[in-house]
């Protein structure tokens, strides 16, 4: 199972959980609401990238953008 964080937009109150799917019903552990919000995990996305940067892909992957 894989661990989300979240944000309430209630309370404010940032927390993980554990969930089975991803659009099973999450509430805040503080205020109990079910309005929260997914976050971005930079776990998430460190996990998937390529080490060293570089690589193809947009305009900046190449260089041709001027970007840098």
């Amino acid at each position: 199972m894989p661990v989300y964080e979240y944000a309430c937009l209630e309370c404010g109150r940032e927390f993980e959980r554990y969930v089975r799917a991803w659009n099973e019903p999450v509430a805040c552990p503080a205020c109990a609401t079910e309005r929260v919000e997914k976050q971005l995990s930079t776990f998430a996305m460190a996990s998937g990238a390529p080490r060293g940067g570089g690589g193809g892909g947009g305009c900046c992957g190449g260089g041709g953008c001027g970007c840098h």
